[in-house]
Formats: structure tokens, C-alpha cells, sequence
């Protein structure tokens, strides 16, 4: 008689060797390949895929694309600029294409930039907030702040709508460099008071002085781990519904 696998059991069997020894070293996300796909201006241009995709959001100038070349190795891939607004479309990364931890970034427009009309911030409003509801390939958001100050009023709407709306996220604070060491704990207990988040799902970054990247990567390790999990379980769902 067979049973049904539960996610828990797929994760505990990953995390043992074929001697059934538990599996000490960790996983490490590398990525190799990284290419821009599309931009999409309204959520009807959006990417259909069949990978998991992790969206970077955050207000203008908070350093989204700094932080996508930051992961990448490629300080090109993402278009950075000295003026707020410059990202104004959904665009896409192919990361580690064909490979085992394929998965696809979409870099979110900015909000809260003043210098531009009502209507274009409405565009922008509209298409973030399709896409974060009606994305089915949406897994995981890392969503930007700046560590240096409390979160704006345009950060909590947006946080609130994530956690509202259970979409998975991490906060990342970004320009970590430009604290001292001894100020960026402090810095990320007060975003965390600030939003009444574990400090557990915050992450202190900078692109300038490479900190971080290891702990974004283990946690899109552990995105796509779940990820390939749900499939596992869907694929034996399917082979008990045919016998």
C-alpha cells in the first residue's frame, strides 16, 4: 500500500545521504548564466512561464538594480542610475537557464518617486499589484528598504500588501556599506520593530562592499527546494490518481 508523501518527508529525505546519514554541508546557490528576457509595461505583457519566479520590489532609488547585478556578477545586466523612477516596467531575468535551479527575476517597477504625474503613478500601482496577486509562478519577494532610515509611508503600504495577501517575502536593507559595522544590527532591529517582523527575515546588504550575498542565495536555495518539492507532490498525486 503506498502512502502519500508529505513535503516535510520529501525535505527531510533531501536532506540525508543514500547511507541515510543526515547531510551536514549545506546547499549553495551559484548563479552561472544570467540574461534579460523582457519588459512589460502593463500586467497583459507579463511572462508566462513554467519556473518559479522572485520578484525584487522597493521605492525608487533604493538600489533594486545595484542589488540584481550585485547577485548576477554583472554589474551590467540590470540598468542602475544616479535618478529615481528609471525602472517603469516589469523586467525579467533568465537565471541558470536549463539548470537544476533555473528560476526567473523580476525586477518591479520603483514607487514613490514625486517628479512624475498621477496617472503614470497609477500605471505603475496597477501593474505591481497584478502581478503580486495574479502571478500563480510568484514565489518569493525580496523586498528593498534602506537601511539607514525607518521605512516610508509608500514602504508600509507595500509591506502591508505582501503580508496581507501572503505573498512569501524577505526584507533586504541595502546600502549597508554606509553604516559602521557596529550600527547595521541596531539599523535592522529598528526596521524590524518598525514593521513587527522577525528579525530573522531581515537581510543586510551591500552591493559596494559584496555583504549579504550568501544569505539572499540561501534563501533562494530554500525557494526553490520548495518549489521542487510541490512538484514531487503533485507528480505522486498524479500517480495515485491513475492506479
Amino acid at each position: 500500500m503506498r502512502f502519500l508523501t508529505t513535503f516535510a518527508q520529501i525535505l527531510h529525505a533531501k536532506n540525508r545521504n543514500k547511507n541515510g546519514q543526515i547531510n551536514t554541508k549545506e546547499n549553495s546557490m551559484v548563479i552561472k548564466k544570467a540574461h534579460y528576457v523582457k519588459g512589460a509595461a502593463d500586467y497583459g505583457q507579463c511572462l508566462v512561464t513554467d519556473i518559479p519566479q522572485i520578484a525584487v520590489c522597493g521605492k525608487s532609488n533604493v538600489g533594486k538594480s545595484s542589488f540584481i547585478n550585485f547577485l548576477v556578477n554583472d554589474g551590467k545586466l540590470a540598468r542602475t542610475s544616479k535618478l529615481p523612477g528609471r525602472t517603469r516596467l516589469i523586467n525579467y531575468f533568465l537565471i541558470n537557464d536549463g539548470m537544476s535551479d533555473e528560476f526567473m527575476l523580476a525586477d518591479l517597477p520603483g514607487y514613490g518617486f514625486a517628479k512624475v504625474s498621477d496617472a503614470e503613478k497609477l500605471k505603475w500601482a496597477d501593474l505591481l499589484e497584478k502581478y503580486l496577486a495574479k502571478e500563480q509562478m510568484l514565489k518569493h519577494v525580496f523586498f528593498l528598504v534602506d537601511i539607514r532610515h525607518d521605512p516610508t509611508a509608500d514602504d508600509v503600504v507595500m509591506y502591508n500588501y505582501l503580508f496581507k495577501n501572503n505573498v512569501p517575502y524577505t526584507i533586504v536593507a541595502t546600502k549597508a556599506d554606509k553604516l559602521p559595522k557596529s550600527q547595521v544590527k541596531n539599523r535592522l532591529r529598528s526596521i524590524a520593530n518598525f514593521l513587527k517582523v522577525g528579525e530573522g527575515n531581515l537581510i543586510a546588504v551591500s552591493s559596494t562592499a559584496k555583504i549579504g550575498k550568501e544569505a539572499v542565495f540561501d534563501r533562494i536555495d530554500k525557494v526553490l527546494e520548495a518549489f521542487r518539492c510541490q512538484q514531487e507532490l503533485a507528480l505522486q498525486d498524479g500517480d495515485e490518481d491513475d492506479e
